[in-house]
């Protein structure tokens, strides 16, 4: 599960409630794992990032952002929402495939449900660090099309950084959590290795600068 928030203008809200009874009984939320057969395949090594959240933490989302994105929405009860964002993978089948060809995101946002299409084999950088990794060019397409100046951006799940490199980018403040202390290091190079190499291009009035 992944999750961009706008943390800017912070809900006054402290029990927020959205179309379809969303918290209403601690009980609602009730999926234990969030990958489906797919991630039942793996077993124990994608034990600890297809953990379903519980409702405290999206009770704590909710009361500390304005604005909510969060990927495989579908699998939790968050109720009703007018836009839900769909990125279908370029690479994968439609049919007769074990993956996916399209993964959803629940948002908060009054806007018409968007659709962006490209590829989910490999990254931009060619670091593939975390098995649900999303391009930096879909939170780019996020990120312009839904986030506006000053707006700060919070990920819950940070996972391969993907979205810490497309705020940079784009010039938004970002917080990013990862407890999974491995993911966590290996976003950190990720981001590190993205910055030198954007650099050699600068540099260079964006040409490679060492060829």
């Amino acid at each position: 599960m992944d999750g961009l928030t706008d943390t800017s203008r912070k809900s006054k809200r402290q029990k927020p409630h959205r179309t379809g009874g969303i918290f209403s009984n601690a009980e609602e939320i009730k999926v234990g794992r969030t990958g489906g057969t797919w991630a039942a395949k793996y077993g124990s090594k994608v034990a600890q990032w297809d953990i379903a959240p519980d409702d405290e933490y999206f009770k704590e989302l909710f009361r500390v952002s304005k604005r909510q994105i969060i990927w495989g929405g579908n699998y939790f009860n968050l109720g009703a929402s007018r836009c839900y964002l769909v990125w279908r993978k370029s690479n994968i089948p439609a049919e007769g495939f074990s993956l996916a060809p399209v993964e959803l995101a629940w948002t908060s946002l009054n806007e018409n449900a968007a659709y962006f299409e490209c590829g989910s084999n490999g990254a931009e950088d060619g670091t593939r660090i975390h098995p649900t990794q999303k391009p930096i060019a879909l939170y780019t397409w996020i990120l312009h099309r839904f986030a506006k100046p000053g707006d700060k951006i919070l990920d819950t799940h940070l996972g391969s950084g993907s979205s810490r490199i497309a705020a940079h980018e784009m010039g938004y403040d970002f917080v990013g959590c990862e407890k999974d202390a491995e993911y966590f290091l290996l976003q950190e190079k990720r981001f590190k290795n993205w910055i030198a190499q954007q650099s050699l291009f600068e540099m260079d009035g964006g040409q490679p600068a060492l060829f």
